[in-house]
Parts: structure tokens; sequence; C-alpha cells
């Protein structure tokens, strides 16, 4: 039996967790939170201030300026227009739609 490299074994307990935390995840305030395998998808109201945990993060709306949002992911903030994504805090954060109401994002490890 061959042992999994690090990086498998953290990816493999990190999906073990998700799972065990339940699919749903965990929202905050107004957010709301859908946990999956592949990473978390985080809806956030557009206005006031209002952030979540995700797989075993604080993640927060700054703002939204030009249809390009300001996120907090682990302590590190970073800008993603509608449609990118980027890399903070050793997650990659897309933001999948801006409304009007509300803003769309992802998490993954």
């Amino acid at each position: 039996m061959h042992a999994l490299p690090r990086s498998r074994r953290i990816l493999t307990g990190l999906a073990a967790a998700v799972l065990a935390v339940g699919l749903a995840g965990c929202g905050g305030g107004s957010s709301s939170t859908a946990c999956g395998l592949d990473g978390c998808t985080v809806t956030f109201p557009r206005s006031g201030d209002a952030s979540v945990s995700v797989l075993g993060v604080e993640a927060r709306l700054v703002g939204v300026q030009n249809d390009v949002a300001e996120i907090q992911v682990a302590g590190q903030q970073v800008r993603v227009p509608v449609g990118g994504q980027t890399e903070a805090g050793g997650f990659t954060v897309g933001v999948d739609r801006v409304t009007d109401t509300e803003v769309v994002v992802r998490v993954r490890p």
C-alpha cells in the first residue's frame, strides 16, 4: 500500500471535513453558504457588512465597485472581477455574479 502525497492527504481531509460539517455550509447573518466537494459558494448581500466561516476560514465581502468585488479570505484582501478568480490565503476565490442585491463568490481549497 502506497502512502498518499501530503497535498493529496490535505485535500482528502478537507473534503471529509466539508462533508462532516454538512454540505449546506455555515452562513453568517444574511449571507448563505452551500458547500460541496469542490468548495463553497457564498451569496453575500451587496450592502452591509457580512462575513461567513467557510472551510475553516473567514470570508468577508468588503465592497463592490464597477463589477469588481473586494473580498477578504483568511485575512488576505483581494479584488476579483465578475467571472474572474484569484488566490487568497491559500484558497482560490472567484466571483460568479454581482447584482443590485447580492454578490455570489466561490471559495475553493
